[in-house]
């Protein structure tokens, strides 16, 4: 297939950090990459009427589906686009691209949208004195059980750093992207359906089993997703300004700790899969920091 068309996009950039890339592809790249992907959907291909994989291109695209035959074409070409328009334009992208085709009409120039996102830049301001004073401050008042009195009681580690998580959510001012919120809802809502589907329930009967409508679940997914994804945010920013370092060796205990399966483990060991692993346990560093700063 032809990997480097000419591309022609324009880009629009929102507030919060979505980018959308909209990509005007030629009906000529279009047309040569159409006839390559149909030319291999059609190898292992029957169509009524002859051999298996000698059908001619016209009768290939009548039986593949509309979309399937879009996604080959497009995969030809996507790739090499967005990659020289995020070199081009200097962006940074905190996810993959989602990709929404605008217009594919036959014979005419298609377009298609590549929605992405980058990280607004964001200051931790003076969070080290300020989460000296809040761990100096807090003590947990229970009554004391022979005179009646208030005694203080320390604070357990889980209880410390719900204190420091929810003092930086508060002290720290990050925009997340919208389509990156979107995104982490959508992935808790597929392992929440997941779940409900285990125990033979419908979304549904779930729902009004808790009293809640779709809308509702949705937004409160979007709040939590948002608050999380702003404090893995804010930890990594700690981190990297403290220049804490997480070793290989550490990455390959967190690995062997999380699973006695070979194959999962060898998943895991994979270069990108490890890069999360890494920023995983650089976020926890960084809390863990926090806790010493008093």
């Amino acid at each position: 297939m032809d990997n480097k068309p000419t591309k022609n996009y324009s880009v629009a950039k929102e507030s919060d950090g979505t980018i959308q890339i909209t990509f005007t592809i030629a009906k000529d790249i279009i047309s040569k990459n159409e006839e390559a992907a149909l030319t291999e959907l059609g190898k292992d291909m029957e169509v009524s009427g002859f051999r298996k994989g000698k059908a001619p291109l016209s009768k290939v695209k009548e039986s593949v589906a509309r979309e399937k035959y879009l996604e080959k074409t497009l995969s030809g070409i996507l790739p090499q686009l967005v990659s020289d328009a995020i070199q081009a334009e200097k962006i940074k992208p905190s996810i993959y691209p989602r990709f929404e085709l605008v217009s594919a009409e036959d014979g005419r120039d298609w377009q298609v949208r590549a929605v992405l996102c980058e990280i607004p830049t964001f200051e931790l301001g003076d969070y080290k004195s300020q989460i000296k004073k809040l761990l100096t401050q807090t003590k947990i008042w229970t009554p004391d059980s022979k005179d009646n009195k208030k005694e203080e009681k320390e604070p357990s580690r889980m209880e410390k750093e719900q204190k420091i998580i929810d003092f930086l959510l508060g002290f720290v001012k990050v925009t997340v992207p919208r389509v990156l919120i979107d995104e982490e809802v959508n992935s808790r809502l597929s392992q929440l359906l997941a779940r409900i589907e285990k125990l033979g329930l419908t979304l549904e009967g779930y729902l009004k089993s808790i009293g809640k409508e779709a809308t509702l679940l949705r937004e409160e997914y979007a709040k939590q997703s948002e608050n999380a994804i702003k404090v893995e945010l804010i930890l990594e920013k700690i981190g990297l300004e403290e220049k804490l370092k997480v070793t290989d060796k550490e990455i390959d205990e967190a690995i062997s700790a999380s699973s006695n399966d070979p194959n999962a483990s060898a998943n895991m060991n994979l270069p990108e899969q490890r890069g999360v692993i890494r920023t995983i346990l650089l976020r926890r560093k960084a809390l863990d920091s926090l806790l010493t700063l008093v």
